[in-house]
């Protein structure tokens, strides 16, 4: 079963200013099913985890070409490097045809990649200027129940015209942590699969394939480890020597275990909010999974309910919240670099999230219960800034957006991406 992704739109949208588009992100998360189900059928596809397709475009890239000439969909482009230089060319030599023929130029490759360490600079080195970078993930809750998702914009009128269009089709509040639990990885969505040993075989061929030339041979055990010391700390402020203490690791290590993370598109960092912008990669930032299935797989609860009665289902709320937002903007094409951030000041005075417009901030707290209490108290903190402060919005389980106070809303979790 097919499910349509929030991204298909970019997609097209981005074929119609750029020969080239780069699809990453984790593994498995349906970047390739994505490119094959949606738009052109005349894109051929070819996979380089195919070691003689591998082998073809590293050692003769000229005729691996030839034999899969543009529009093509080429799939694990990280294992041949080589290609971007050809890719390039022809790009170029398209675009000088097409000003002397007056004729638009056309789409000619879609490119996907599971490990993005290598991506970055042959980009920049090979195609700037000529390629569109997207970023897709696990699916989000909109993309699994089929509605089409947009980027989560908490003005409290687009969060009411949200509901108005949804008002028949509001979520229960019990599947909350079933889906927490879950998490969206297609092959457990689409394909069934079960969920203890897909998680299984997913962080092996995570280690094996991805990063084992980047954390070093016999350092799997130890990188397996930090994970799940990691998932245990989602929606915490990152403490580098805590966790190095724990695994009995040096703080460089760590730091760097943590990139690959964050760049491999397993984890998301959120930086504290400071009007003085170097204050922001001083400061320690949160850290949060992107899928919770894995998350809560990786810290070992083993039901739904246990995720949901236990110590840490406050942090799986948040999690999931944030992970929501989160895949709003990047399946969409759009970066959350400098719109979300989170706030806490010397006194402990928390929000979870500050999404900053050009004129001003919403604050947002994020909370599991149906009725909170009190969870605006820290939103007046961030006046000190001088900066308008938009209606706060508290995300949580409550069926419907309702007023707090006078400036406050309570906002119902299932209508993030809506």
């Amino acid at each position: 079963m097919y499910f349509q992704r929030d991204m298909e739109n970019t997609l097209l949208e981005c074929a119609e200013e750029f020969a080239c588009t780069v699809v990453y992100g984790p593994r498995q998360v349906g970047k390739s099913t994505m490119l094959q189900f949606f738009g052109d059928k005349n894109y051929r596809t070819v996979t380089l985890d195919d070691l003689q397709n591998r082998a073809l475009a590293n050692n003769h890239p000229e005729l691996f070409f030839k034999m899969y000439p543009p529009p093509v969909i080429v799939d694990e482009i990280q294992y041949a490097p080589n290609l971007f230089s050809y890719i390039k060319i022809m790009i170029d030599e398209q675009r000088l045809s097409c000003l002397k023929s007056g004729k638009k130029p056309e789409h000619l490759f879609y490119l996907t990649g599971s490990q993005q360490f290598a991506l970055p600079k042959s980009l920049s080195e090979s195609l700037a200027g000529r390629v569109a970078v997207l970023h897709l993930n696990s699916f989000s809750s909109s993309e699994i129940m089929q509605h089409k998702g947009k980027i989560f914009l908490p003005y409290i009128d687009n969060l009411l015209e949200t509901q108005a269009a949804f008002s028949n089709q509001v979520v229960t509040l019990s599947p909350v942590f079933s889906r927490i639990f879950r998490g969206g990885m297609p092959g457990i969505i689409c394909d069934g699969l079960d969920r203890e040993r897909f998680f299984a075989n997913y962080v092996n061929t995570y280690l094996e394939r991805d990063i084992r030339s980047l954390i070093g041979a016999g350092f799997e055990t130890e990188f397996m480890n930090f994970m799940m010391v990691l998932a245990a700390r989602t929606a915490q402020e990152l403490n580098y020597s805590s966790i190095a203490d724990d695994i009995g690791l040096d703080l460089r290590t760590i730091k760097r275990w943590i990139s690959i993370l964050e760049t491999s598109g397993i984890i998301h960092l959120i930086h504290p909010y400071f009007p003085n912008v170097s204050k922001r990669v001083i400061k320690a930032p949160k850290l949060y999974f992107m899928d919770t299935g894995l998350c809560t797989w990786l810290s070992h609860w083993p039901t739904a309910d246990l995720c949901e009665s236990g110590a840490m289902s406050g942090a799986f709320f948040e999690t999931y919240v944030v992970s929501e937002i989160i895949k709003s903007f990047i399946h969409h094409g759009q970066s959350t670099s400098g719109t979300i951030y989170y706030y806490r000041d010397k006194d402990q005075k928390e929000v979870d999230l500050l999404y900053v417009t050009h004129d001003g901030i919403i604050p947002i707290e994020i909370k599991k219960n149906l009725k909170p209490h009190n969870p605006d108290k820290n939103f007046s903190a961030i006046d000190k800034y001088g900066l308008k402060r938009y209606p706060g919005i508290v995300i949580c389980r409550t069926d419907k957006i309702m007023p707090l106070n006078e400036s406050t809303y309570l906002v119902p979790e299932w209508i993030i991406g809506r």
